[in-house]
């Protein structure tokens, strides 16, 4: 799914494109990075995913996007968002580069995609954060997210058991 930009003070959040991939992947891959992401970090990346995660774009349920500097167009992070109920609810999700850690861009990211929601009519903005990833956690409550519930899983390829927060923002 493609969007226009979404801009923020500092940020654009633009449609993720295939030469994105191996920037995602080194994200969401990175143990540290990925530590409290559903998914297990892969230690190889084979072709096969490589070409899933170069296809993001078309997907047409879920927009992922790319958080770059406005000033030099550096990526940032990653971001995404999948409407449901027909634009009235909506999922998102954020992970920032280790080496931008701390200095408020998940936040900008947040509100970016939930101002975005927003202006398209969304009545709701949902969030899971796993309980115990304290910045996160804080960026969503920063946001004015309230959590409405909790979820427990294991992580996909572990044994490991996770549990997130699920949040709510209400926009009317």
């Amino acid at each position: 799914m493609q969007v226009e930009t979404i801009e923020t003070d500092r940020l654009y959040l633009r449609s993720f494109r295939k030469e994105d991939a191996l920037f995602a992947v080194s994200i969401w891959n990175d143990p540290e990075m990925g530590e409290y992401l559903p998914d297990e970090a892969m230690t190889e990346i084979d072709e096969a995913y490589l070409k899933m995660i170069e296809g993001l774009p078309e997907d047409e349920g879920c927009c992922y996007m790319i958080a770059e500097f406005k000033n030099s167009h550096e990526r940032v992070g990653t971001c995404s968002f999948i409407p449901r109920e027909n634009g009235r609810i909506y999922d998102i999700a954020y992970c920032v580069h280790k080496r931008y850690w701390r200095n408020g861009y998940a936040t900008e990211m947040a509100r970016g995609m939930v101002d975005y929601a927003k202006n398209h009519g969304a009545d709701k903005v949902t969030v899971s954060v796993n309980k115990e990833n304290a910045a996160s956690n804080a960026v969503v409550r920063k946001t004015g997210f309230e959590i409405v519930g909790q979820k427990h899983y294991k992580k996909r390829g572990t044994e490991l058991e996770f549990c997130d927060y699920l949040y709510e923002l209400n926009l009317t």
